[in-house]
């Protein structure tokens, strides 16, 4: 069971690096990812439809990377 879970642990990491390096680059730096830079925000919708695919991608690959670091930690 440890082999399979860290297995698929390193596929997962390998995955969650291309899907970061393959984000394109917010323009501002630090303030245009905590939402200042003077860029307009979009106020209909949440900020889950605001994502783009890539972030979304990320986000899921990053939730399932801490619940299998968390599985190989309990076994």
């Amino acid at each position: 069971m440890k082999i399979l879970l860290s297995a698929a642990f390193i596929v997962l990491c390998i995955a969650l690096m291309g899907v970061i390096l393959m984000q394109h680059r917010k323009s501002g730096g630090f303030t245009g990812s905590f939402g200042g830079g003077g860029t307009q925000m979009d106020t209909s919708g949440g900020s889950w439809q605001r994502m783009t695919s890539m972030t979304k991608i990320t986000v899921v690959l990053t939730g399932v990377f801490m619940v299998l670091a968390l599985l190989l930690v309990k076994f």
